[in-house]
């Protein structure tokens, strides 16, 4: 089979189970020829069994043909620090104001999940990641 010629990669974040055709997705897709409708109906579709709303990068390849593909990737470190803290958003003064406290459970833990899309080589190199996020949202992480 002849590799299709690639025309665009873009890159969104979506909610999962709740994406709709509106903006961002629809003026994203739009220029390249892409349906919104039949991408947001995938894209839902594939996304049935992560928690409604959560937050995921999508890449979206385009290719010459109109037709697309699309990887979904786990979600930011952010929204999975806020998930697990229950915070409705990071602190606007990180030095000053902490808004929750990390535990090296909940650092392991989330470290874990993201690894695969991290380019740490071991989960040590992963927690500091996970760790310096935490820090510039205000969050203090246990020792």
């Amino acid at each position: 089979m002849a590799k299709k010629k690639v025309t665009a990669v873009i890159k969104l974040q979506c909610p999962a189970q709740k994406a709709t055709p509106a903006p961002p997705i629809g003026p994203a897709l739009g220029p390249h020829g892409v349906s919104a409708p039949q991408f947001v109906q995938q894209f839902n579709d594939r996304t049935k069994n992560y928690e409604a709303g959560l937050t995921l990068p999508v890449i979206i390849t385009v290719y010459a043909d109109k037709s697309f593909s699309f990887i979904i990737k786990t979600p930011p470190v952010a929204v999975l620090i806020k998930k697990t803290l229950g915070l409705e958003k990071g602190s606007g003064t990180p030095n000053k104001v902490k808004v929750g406290k990390l535990t090296d459970a909940q650092l392991t833990e989330i470290a874990q999940s993201k690894m695969e899309d991290l380019n740490a080589n071991d989960i040590e190199a992963a927690k500091r990641i996970v760790a310096g996020t935490a820090r510039s949202m205000g969050v203090e992480v246990e020792k």
